[in-house]
Order: structure tokens, then C-alpha cells, then sequence
């Protein structure tokens, strides 16, 4: 891809983060590296998946923004609310892309393939824009799959906190406080497949108009197969996000109010002196005076889960479980052995 363009849109995308307050200075750092090694794979697929999770992502945390804040308590203020995004956030979505994108563009080059996914040839009759190019790909459907999953956990969460219904959990399907680790709502599933199925038309669409360039066009019929599959690779990633909160990560609720308790951008929450649980849907610094005077005085309570790992690490797993799924199932279906990936033939 050429560079001119993805440095104006990097500029202009570090430029909104910045004056909007959407990420934290190492965050935007975070971001710009993240978008440069998306940006180095001659296929723009990658990078248009990235800039398309970041606006869906924003955009949707920014929606009735103070109606959010008054559903759950915050560690550090008191008022909850989504505060700019930290580096360890911006990681814990993108990481797994970035390695998938590095990875391909190393393969790519040790086979000396010629166009941005190599020379074109069919594989088993794979239905979609993804039919016509070298078994290597499975990498990019990696990347693919990693972003349908963040931006639906994203939306899901964002915007399933919204819905009037109480979130029931995945594990118990028991009600439980909104912002609850594992509160699963049809609203949120919903938004969460929506976000899953615009980053299956933005793959299909870009796969087959900038990575395959002369490619015969797939017809409507395996175009919609494959906006499903990933529609679908979303979905199943936001609940497995939803299942792995329920167990994994602690909920911590205010006893006076009933509400949860989030930690800024992901940061464990005091429940008392000296212990600790996961909250909210934001890493961050640990909470301080009054905060941590409150939990001392047993104001708070692990309502769900078990306090094993915060947020981001829950985000993270999610992702890397949902990409290395996606890849091991495009392995089987192309007949790839997945010793190719880390063995490219020359």
C-alpha cells in the first residue's frame, strides 16, 4: 500500500484521538505503532479493518455517554463512564492482528510471491472473496476474525448496557446489575453482530477490490456466505468474551447503591485493605484515598466470578482464542497444514 495515504489517515485519526480525549498519551502511541505495522501489508484490508474497529468503537462508546455513566459506580470518582482509552486497551484489541499482519507480510516475502497475497490460485473451492489466493491468506483470515470479534464485544458492551431489559448471565442466566462481568442482553448481542457484520462487508468488499486485482468477482451468493461466517466468527467472540468474564473476572458491586463497580480502564477494584478484583469495562491506575477508604470500610462486594484476570486480559484472550479458532477451522477447510504458518515453503 502506498504510504502517502495511510500516514494522512494515521495523522487525521491521531488528531480526533487527541482532541476528542479518546486515548491517553501512551495510548495514542500504542495506536500509531499498531497502524503503521497495518499499514506495511501491501493488501489495505488490514488497516481498513483497524480504522473501521476504532471509529465503530468510539463512536459507540460516545452514545448517550452520560446515561452510561450513571448505570455504574466508578474506583476512582464515584461516576462511572468510559475514560480515554489506555496503550494496554489498545493492545489487548489489536495485538493478535498485528502479529497476524506481521507474520503474513514475512511469509509473503520468503515465498517471493508476486501481488499482495501472492499468486493467485484456488483453493478447494473455498465459496467468497477469499477463494483465489495462497493458503498463506489464513493468516489475514486471522486478522479478519480477531476484528469481528473486538468490534462486537466492543458494541455489545457499549451499547448492551443501554438496553431496558436487565443483562441475565451467560453461566446462570440469572438477572444481574448492568456492567456486570458476563451480563449477557439481546440488544447487546444484537449491536455486537451488527459491528461483526459491517467488518465482513468491509473484508469481502476490500479482499476482492484492492488484494485480488483482476480476480474473477465472486457472486452475491458466496459473498453473503462469507459476510455471514464473519458475522457469525463476531458473534461467537463476544460471547466467548461474555463466558470467560462470568468465570474468570471478578464483579464487584457497591453494597448501598447495587451498582458495579468499574475500575478505570481495566484496573482491578479494592473490595478490601489489601485485596483486590477486576472491574468495568476500561487498565488503569490503582484506585487511591477515598476510594480505598470505602473499600476498607466493606462497601463493596465480589458479586460474580473469581478474580483471576482484569478486563484487558479478558479482552485478550477472547481475541487471540477467536483468531486462532478462525484460523485453525480456514486450515481445515483449505487443507492447510498449520505447520505452514510457522514453515513457509520457499
Amino acid at each position: 500500500m502506498q504510504p502517502l495515504i495511510p500516514s494522512i489517515v494515521i495523522a487525521l485519526l491521531i488528531y480526533r484521538a487527541y482532541t476528542r480525549q479518546q486515548l491517553t498519551i501512551p495510548g495514542i502511541l500504542a495506536a500509531t505503532v499498531t497502524a503503521t505495522i497495518h499499514a506495511l501489508h501491501p493488501c489495505p484490508l488490514p488497516f481498513a479493518l483497524l480504522c473501521t474497529f476504532f471509529l465503530l468503537g468510539t463512536t459507540a462508546t460516545k452514545v448517550k455517554k452520560d446515561i452510561k455513566a450513571s448505570l455504574t459506580l466508578s474506583a476512582s470518582s464515584g461516576t462511572a463512564g468510559e475514560g480515554p482509552r489506555t496503550h494496554v486497551q489498545v493492545l489487548a484489541n489489536s495485538a493478535c492482528a498485528s502479529a497476524c499482519v506481521l507474520a503474513h507480510i514475512w511469509q509473503e516475502q520468503r515465498q517471493g510471491s508476486v501481488g499482495p497475497l501472492g499468486p493467485k490460485r484456488q483453493v478447494k473451492d473455498v465459496p467468497g472473496p477469499l477463494s483465489s489466493i495462497t493458503p498463506s491468506a489464513i493468516l489475514l483470515v486471522g486478522v479478519i476474525a480477531n476484528y469481528a470479534a473486538v468490534t462486537a464485544d466492543t458494541l455489545s458492551s457499549e451499547l448492551g448496557i443501554l438496553s431496558s431489559a436487565p443483562p441475565r448471565l451467560i453461566t446462570t442466566f440469572q438477572p444481574v446489575p448492568k456492567g456486570t462481568n458476563g451480563g449477557v442482553t439481546l440488544a447487546g448481542l444484537a449491536a455486537g453482530s451488527a459491528g461483526a457484520f459491517v467488518i465482513g462487508v468491509v473484508s469481502a468488499g476490500m479482499t476482492w477490490a484492492f488484494c485480488l486485482p483482476g480476480a474473477t468477482a465472486p457472486d452475491t451468493v458466496d459473498l453473503a456466505w462469507f459476510v455471514l461466517a464473519v458475522t457469525l466468527v463476531g458473534t461467537l467472540g463476544t460471547l466467548l468474551d461474555s463466558l470467560l468474564g462470568a468465570i474468570l473476572q471478578a464483579s464487584v458491586v457497591d453494597s448501598r447503591t447495587g451498582k458495579v463497580v468499574e475500575g478505570v480502564g481495566g484496573a482491578r477494584v479494592l473490595v478490601h485493605g489489601g485485596s483486590s478484583s477486576s472491574g468495568g469495562r476500561g487498565g488503569g491506575p490503582p484506585e487511591k484515598d477515598k476510594t480505598a477508604v470505602r473499600a476498607r470500610k466493606g462497601s463493596r462486594a465480589i458479586a460474580t466470578g473469581r478474580d483471576i484476570l482484569d478486563n484487558n486480559q479478558i479482552n485478550l484472550a477472547m481475541a487471540a482464542c477467536t483468531t486462532l479458532t478462525a484460523m485453525a477451522a480456514a486450515c481445515a477447510v483449505w487443507s492447510v497444514p498449520p505447520s505452514s504458518l510457522l514453515y513457509p515453503a520457499r
